[in-house]
């Protein structure tokens, strides 16, 4: 299974395929970033469902939730990449007998030298290895036991060697890594491992169950604002962004204008101030951005009109601040200025309420508290 890098005969007929410790290092970065990448998208809803799942967000299951997400890719990223040219790719066979891999561990301990550090006894230990945090993971995040750690390494198993097998679902016309069976029962063997691994773990942290006392409220605190902040920030910046890519993908591709495309400017007015008019038309409905809706918080109070401090607290989030920035000029400059200043005030302002809670009067509670 952890064949990234060409394929080799071992001196005593063992098929043996080497990586490379630079590749080794390239797929992990690979996968770290995709990762990180794929974080930042899942980020807000991530959160939302954190706080009505287990009440709050915990720092070491976000962590978890993040390693679990880079492990996904590295799966593919070490299985599958790097992608060789068509026309460089060695045609291989496959390894149909369960009892090979005996054979290759028989033939490593025979040989001279350290039985540890020779090839097939390696690929024997990292095919293992790799599929343990599959079923750590179903254990401690999903909260299921060794049946579903066995069947889902061996299905995710299968499914990786099928990919190789048909060379990647028939984008190359032939197999170019082994499918070899006894990767199957070293890599459901690691999952099994790694779902017993899990057993370390309290019960109570375990599982996607809603905790118990999820639905009380909880102390506002300045980091909790922060996540808000963070959240309202990534959120923005995503619905901005794929705004952005709508528009320069129709004027590219619908009205066939150049120019426009490299401009920019309608680009930026539809998905910053699209962006923009989503945080107000929440806030407005709803009293909460979105950051807010996620971290179960809610401002209340002040002495002006609901409708109104509703609309100073867009006017000074990142909403109306993004907002004002699309006049341009003076007030590009200004916006920024402003949105490093709301970063700021989280610091020096009672429960991080910032610069929203300062212009409405309002002072932030958790929303799942009485109102």
């Amino acid at each position: 299974m952890l064949r990234p890098s060409g394929l080799a005969r071992g001196d005593d007929g063992t098929h043996l395929e080497l990586p490379l410790v630079g590749e080794q290092v390239l797929l992990g970065v690979v996968a770290v970033g995709i990762g990180m990448v794929a974080g930042v998208a899942l980020f807000v809803p991530f959160v939302a469902i954190s706080y009505r799942r287990r009440g709050r967000l915990s720092l070491p299951r976000a962590l978890l939730w993040f390693a679990a997400l880079v492990y996904f890719w590295a799966i593919w990223t070490y299985t599958l990449l790097p992608l060789p040219e068509p026309d460089s790719i060695r045609c291989v066979g496959m390894i149909t007998d369960p009892m090979e891999i005996v054979r290759d561990v028989r033939r490593a301990i025979a040989a001279p030298g350290s039985t540890l550090t020779h090839p097939a006894v390696l690929q024997l230990f990292f095919n293992v290895l790799l599929f343990v945090p599959l079923g750590f993971f179903l254990r401690v995040l999903g909260g299921r036991g060794i049946l579903v750690a066995l069947l889902a390494g061996f299905g995710l198993s299968l499914f990786v060697k099928t990919t190789q097998l048909t060379g990647v679902w028939g984008l190359y016309p032939c197999a170019y890594r082994f499918f070899d069976v006894g990767d199957l029962l070293t890599n459901t063997t690691g999952s099994l491992l790694g779902a017993v691994f899990g057993l370390v773990v309290p019960r109570a942290h375990r599982g996607l169950a809603t905790a118990p006392d999820a639905a009380q409220p909880r102390p506002v605190t300045r980091g909790r604002r922060a996540v808000a902040m963070l959240c309202d920030g990534i959120g923005f910046f995503l619905v901005a962004g794929i705004g952005s890519v709508a528009v320069q993908l129709y004027l590219q591709y619908v009205r066939h204008d150049r120019e426009a495309v490299l401009a920019g400017i309608w680009a930026e007015i539809v998905g910053t101030g699209g962006a923009a008019f989503v945080w107000l038309v929440a806030i407005l409905a709803s009293g909460q951005s979105i950051g807010d809706l996620a971290v179960q918080l809610r401002y209340a109070g002040g002495p002006v009109p609901v409708p109104v401090a509703r609309l100073l607290r867009w006017a000074g989030g990142v909403g109306g601040l993004s907002a004002l920035g699309l006049l341009g000029g003076v007030f590009d400059s200004l916006s920024g200025a402003l949105l490093f200043g709301a970063c700021v005030m989280l610091f020096f302002t009672r429960a991080g309420r910032g610069l929203p809670g300062v212009l409405s009067g309002q002072h932030l509670t958790d929303a799942r508290s009485r109102r």
